[in-house]
This record gives structure tokens, sequence and C-alpha cells, in this order.
């Protein structure tokens, strides 16, 4: 910088010093004297000064207590609490699949609870509960003294105690005053909005008495197997009992607690006049009785569809202001009932002859015995084995012990050995999903085998292979030798895919190829392709979410993808190769049946050329007619138009088959949740274990006419091989369901 600037900066900063030093001083001397003034009023306070200091306290308590007010739950909120609409969940053709309820909770009017119900309530809990507007202040006096004095009481009134039960995230539990002031706060709101009876009604329907069991009707049902109405006094008692402390006063694991509880409720009743003269002396001689069964609410017609959706639906709510639990709203979904049904019950026809295969294979004789090193690794993997060792006993002490207790061996050899399915169907003309069945039953098993089991796909993974070849210009009748196969990968590693039969030496076509599903030719064609290609394509066709390793033996399935990804991708191809995502919901509308979103469906995107899917189409009929999946011509003696695919993975522990109908794409899945797990050589198969649910599921839906037997996949390259599908109409199968 120049010097002449530099000395004339240098300059201006002292004459501006110089100006602003004289304000200072004289902005310290008068802060110094009002300084002063404050000290000679303090010590010298006027009747006015004692006067405003002592109203600032209550002024700066009301104005805290007022910012608070808007941190509290509105007066909308307030009057939503006590509407039980949950979202209605249905089905495309009209049926009720499910409600969404926030918890296991029945509500009940007042008039349907026991009165001995609410007269140990109030005598217990708020005996001025009808004298109050929300704070008992003689009550909340006496709590504060004896807390002061060293005995910590509670203070709250009914409908304090509902205001933390209905809002436990805004108002919290802490003891402190912030707290209690909200509690306060939303009381004063409740009983604004509220009678007395209503309070009462929401309370009670909303309390919690542990084992998922919300509001008294459900607490009467679990622990006296009886409806809230039948209550009598000594249950009453109980259930009131269990109010200042649920796991303390169980009735179920601390019953001497619970009847001590149960007695000092009663001796409350009887003290402010709400049982019988002398009543008491013989009522608190009285057992528990307690007939404890624990509650669960029963599972919608479609609940792993349903599960996936209350996630969806949340979100899409509290975007747009909406409450699922209680405003009412009317979910239209993509599901059909009837083809959900068949779903259910082709898989649970399945898997039942599965798993008596599985139960002899895998009996303590044969599988589940110590000797077996695989269920040796079992055993190791519990808690009961780490508690062994960390008790100090060796590895084979703690097998033996373990192997010792028949109970244990039983429990483990189940828990690995329940054969598992997904199932999905997809409608390829608009991405409506129709059918999702995620496990063979629900309570017992909720993960879901469609969308969240990612497992590998085997030969089902080859059309996205033979989809970019025939885009590429390839034709089914092009061949390739059928030989053993090298192929170098990175490092010194080397890949041999391999048949089942030995290889022939002669020419093969693509389309017996994908017909018989031969590795080696699927092989050679990747070579030619390239993996990141098939990756590319597979991505596009709707294997959105799992992620593809570009590698050789990706077109035979090592990726693992989920089941609804796959049948996603299989819609593509019967789409004419134009993508469409699938979809769950049509509309939504509210409780008077103002629709309130409307969801068409996506936009197609080209993932294939249709020329191309068109040709992987009529090849894939060959894998029906005359390949691996003939089994739908010839046991289910389906004649329709259909195409489809088979997949078994390395060990047979993935079993798979997708099939597709113009109206309708269907896949499933089979196997264990452990894939150590195997069905062997035969039944692990998907020929043998998969195809048959889908199988079974068609027969159905076609004889019920659901999808239309006649509707055609596109035109053929050469003249089918099966019967006409009329015949589809006059043959006669019945399932044992």
């Amino acid at each position: 910088m120049n010097s002449r600037y530099v000395s004339l900066l240098r300059e201006h900063c002292a004459r501006l010093l110089a100006r602003i030093r004289p304000l200072l001083a004289a902005g310290s001397a008068a802060a110094g004297r009002a300084v002063s003034s404050a000290l000679r009023r303090l010590r010298h306070p006027t009747r006015r000064g004692i006067v405003l200091a002592l109203l600032a306290v209550p002024a700066l308590f009301v104005a805290f207590v007022l910012a608070l007010v808007p941190y509290t739950p509105g007066m909308g909120d307030i009057r939503k609490a006590r509407i039980d609409r949950p979202a209605l969940i249905v089905s495309a053709d009209g049926r009720l699949l499910d409600q969404f309820k926030p918890v296991n909770r029945e509500w009940v009017p007042l008039r349907r609870i026991s009165p001995y119900m609410v007269d140990a309530l109030v005598a217990t809990e708020d005996r001025r509960f009808y004298e109050h507007h929300g704070i008992d202040w003689r009550r909340t006096a006496s709590a504060a003294l004896h807390t002061f004095s060293g005995d910590r009481q509670g203070g709250s009134s009914i409908t304090q105690q509902l205001a933390r039960n209905l809002y436990p995230d805004e108002i919290g539990r802490a003891p402190t005053l912030t707290r209690k002031l909200k509690e306060a706060i939303t009381a004063f709101k409740i009983e604004s909005v509220y009678s007395k009876d209503q309070i009462l009604e929401t309370y009670l329907n909303t309390v919690p008495f542990l084992y998922n069991a919300y509001g008294v009707e459900m607490a009467a049902r679990t622990y006296f197997g009886k409806s809230a109405d039948r209550l009598d006094v000594l249950e009453s008692a109980t259930l009131v009992g269990m109010l200042k402390a649920n796991s303390t006063y169980n009735p179920v694991l601390n019953p001497e607690r619970a009847l001590q509880r149960r007695n000092t409720v009663l001796g409350q009743m009887d003290k402010y006049g709400k049982l019988k003269p002398g009543g008491y002396a013989w009522l608190v001689r009285q057992p528990l009785n307690v007939d404890f069964e624990p509650q669960s609410a029963p599972p919608g017609v479609a609940p792993h569809f349903s599960a996936q959706l209350r996630k969806w639906l949340s979100a899409w709510a509290g975007r747009n202001g909406y409450n699922i639990y209680a405003d009412g709203l009317v979910v239209r979904t993509t599901i059909d009932s009837r083809l959900q049904g068949m779903a259910t019950q082709a898989m649970a026809w399945q898997t039942n002859q599965l798993q008596a295969i599985a139960n002899e294979a895998w009996d303590e004789r044969t599988g589940c015995w110590p000797g077996n090193e695989l269920f040796q690794a079992f055993m190791r993997q519990t808690a009961e084995y780490r508690a062994a060792r960390d008790g100090g006993q060796t590895d084979q002490a703690a097998l033996r012990r373990l192997a010792a207790n028949p109970a244990f061996v039983r429990a483990l050899c189940r828990s690995k050995t329940q054969v598992q399915a997904g199932f999905v169907a997809i409608d390829p003309r608009n991405g409506d999903i129709k059918a999702w069945v995620g496990s063979r039953d629900f309570r017992e098993v909720p993960f879901d085998h469609v969308q969240q089991a990612r497992r590998q796909p085997g030969s089902t993974f080859k059309p996205f292979l033979y989809g970019a070849a025939f885009a590429d210009g390839a034709r089914p009748s092009d061949t390739f030798v059928d030989r053993d196969v090298a192929i170098p990968l990175s490092g010194h590693a080397v890949w041999r895919p391999a048949d089942a039969e030995p290889p022939s030496g002669r020419p093969m076509t693509l389309r017996d190829a994908l017909a018989y599903s031969r590795n080696r030719i699927t092989a050679q064609l990747m070579q030619k392709e390239r993996p990141e290609k098939v990756a590319q394509l597979a991505r596009a066709m709707g294997v959105r979410e799992s992620s593809l390793e570009a590698v050789p033996s990706l077109a035979l399935g090592t990726s693992p993808v989920t089941l609804k990804e796959m049948v996603s991708a299989y819609s593509t191809i019967a789409n004419r190769g134009a993508y469409i995502e699938p979809r769950m919901v049509t509309r939504i509308e509210n409780h008077d049946g103002q629709v309130l979103a409307e969801f068409p469906s996506a936009v197609p995107e080209r993932a294939l050329p249709a020329g191309a899917a068109q040709v992987l189409v009529d090849v894939m009929r060959d894998v029906i007619s005359r390949g691996t999946g003939n089994g739908i011509r010839s046991r289910f003696r389906i004649y329709a138009d259909v195409a489809g695919k088979t997949g078994t993975t390395q060990d047979n522990a993935d079993s798979w088959f997708i099939l597709m109908h113009p109206q309708l794409v269907a896949g499933a899945w089979v196997g264990f949740d452990d894939g150590r797990v195997t069905l062997g050589d035969y039944w692990g198969q998907g020929a043998h274990s998969a195809l048959p649910m889908v199988g079974a599921f068609y027969d159905m839906a076609l004889r019920a006419r659901v999808i239309d037997a006649g509707a055609r996949l596109g035109p053929e390259s050469r003249p089918p091989r099966v019967t006409h599908p009329r015949k589809q109409q006059r043959h006669f199968f019945f399932w044992p369901f």
C-alpha cells in the first residue's frame, strides 16, 4: 500500500478517537450515577417502589405462564383426543383391510364401564373431582407441604393425569416447575372442552395397563377375562390400584403388592361412602382371582402391506396436517381382497407341506442333534451358550450341557427350521400392488420377506441379461456351444459356472438356454454383454433399491435383491419394456367421503425397447411350456398365455418363481431365514418349492375370473404349443385349503 495513504489513514483514526474519548468518559460517568442512584433506592425504598417490586414477581410469573401456552396442546388437538377415528384401509374392491390404531385399545363409552371403576378411581385419585376445574388447589398445597417436609406426595388431579397420558411428549414427566405449569395449562384446556363424564371416559379409555393393554376394556379382558361393564368392585379396585405404578402393583407378577394396593383402594372407597356399610371388612379378605390372558390386536387381511403403508401414510399425514389415528382418514389401496386371500391360502398350503418335509429332515435324530456341526454352530449363537462360557465352562462342556436339555434343543431347532416365504402380485399395466404376503404368520414372524428380505435371486435374474442381448440385436435362434467356461476375475480368481448336466459340446440356442436355465451358455452371453450393462438394465427395469455388483456371476443372481423389486422388474417385461413404479394407494378421503388426495399411476419409463421386451416374453413362454417352469402346465393345468422363470441359488438356500400374465405378475420366494438351512437338492429347487405356490394362486385367480384366461401377452414368433386357454374353464382341480 502507498505510504501516503497509510499516513492519511492514521491521521483520520487519531481524529476519530479524539472525538469519541470524551463521549466514552461521559457515558461512564452517567452509568456510574445510575448505579449509585439504584443502590440508594434499595437502601431507602419508597412505598411506591415496594409495591412495584411486589407486583413484579407475580407479573413475571404470569408472563412465564403465558409464554408456555403456545408450547401446550392446542384446543383442536384436545378435541380430537376423544375421537377414536383410526384411518380405515380399504381394498380396491371395497373391503376393509385394516384400521390404524395407535395402541391395542377398544374405546367404550362411560355407560359401558362398571360404576365401581368410576367410584374407585374418584375415591382414590381425585375425591374432589366434580368440584374443581382441572386443579385441586387444596390437594396441591397439601402435597407441596408434605414434599417440602421430606414426605413426597403427588397432588395431580384426574384431569392433570389425563393431560400427561395424552401428551407425554409435549408435557413430559420430569419433576420441574415448567412441566407442572404445562400440565396445569393443559388441564384447564381439557376442562374447558370436556364435561366431567367425558374426562372420566377419556381417562379410562387411554390409561395403560401393561401387556399392550390400553384402556379399561382391554385391561378387563386381559386380567379378568370379561368386558369393562362386568367388572365387580374387587376387580375395579385392583385395576385402579395399578394406576399408581403398573409394574409395582402388577397382579400377575407381584400379587402380594397388588393385593395390598387393592385393599388401599377399597379403604378409600369405604372412607368416602362408595361401599355398603360393613362391606369393607369382607372385601379385603377376598383373593385377587386374576384370570390372565394377554390380548393382541388381530392382524388385518394384509398385515405386511399395512405395515409398509402405515410408514408411508404417517409421513403423508405429517406433511399435510392430518392425524392417522384421529382424523378418520379413508385410504383406498390397490390391494384386491380376493387375490390377497388367494395368495394367503396358496402360501399356507405350500409352506405347510414344505414344513413337514423340513421337520423330517431336521428332527432331533438327524439335523437337530449335537453331532451335527451346523447345529453346534446354532447352539454357539444362543444366549444360553454365552452364559455357560461366561460361567467358565469350556466349549465342549457348554455344548454337552445344552444338548442334554430337550426343551432347549426343540426350541432352537424350531426357530432355525421354520420354512419362510414371501409372495407379491402386481398389475403390470399400472403398477398396482394386488397381493402382498410377507411371511407365513405375521404375529409369529412380522419380518417382511417381500420388502425387507434381500436374498440372491438365482436364475430369475437371467432375463435381464437376455433382455440386454435382445436389445442389442441378438435373436432367440443365436447359438453358443455348450462347453466348460472359465472366466478370469480380479486377482488370480477364476469363475467356472456349472450346470446339473455335463456339457454336451453342441450348439444351443438362446431360447433353449433360458428355457432350461443353462448356466454355461448364460456365462458366455454375459461375457459378450458385459456386467455393467446388465446391472444398468436391471436397475432401469425395477431393481432400484438393492445394490448390484457388476461382476460376471451377476447373471446367475449373486447380488441379493428383494422379491418386490424382482416382481416389479418382471412387470416391466410384461408391460412391453415400460417400467411403472409400484403403487399402494389410489386416493385418500376424509371420514365424510371428501377426496383429500389422489395418486394416479406413475408415468411409464422406457427401460427396455418394446421389441426386445416382446422377444424376451416369447422366449420366457418356453420356460413354462417345456422348460424348468412346465409344472404350471403339467401340474396346474394352466393354459392361459403366461411366461416366467424359476430360480435356485447355490446350495438350494433360496427358491424363486415369477410368472407373468398380461393382467398380473406374481412371484414367490421360499427358504429359511438362516440361509445355512436348506430343503435339499430336490425340494430346494424353485420349480418344486416356489412354483407350486404361484401355480395354486393363478389357478384360483383364473377360476374366479379375477383375471382373464384369454388375455394375451403379445404376438408370438411361432405358434403356441399349448391347449387353447378356454380349456382352463373346463378343467376342475381343487386345492385342499
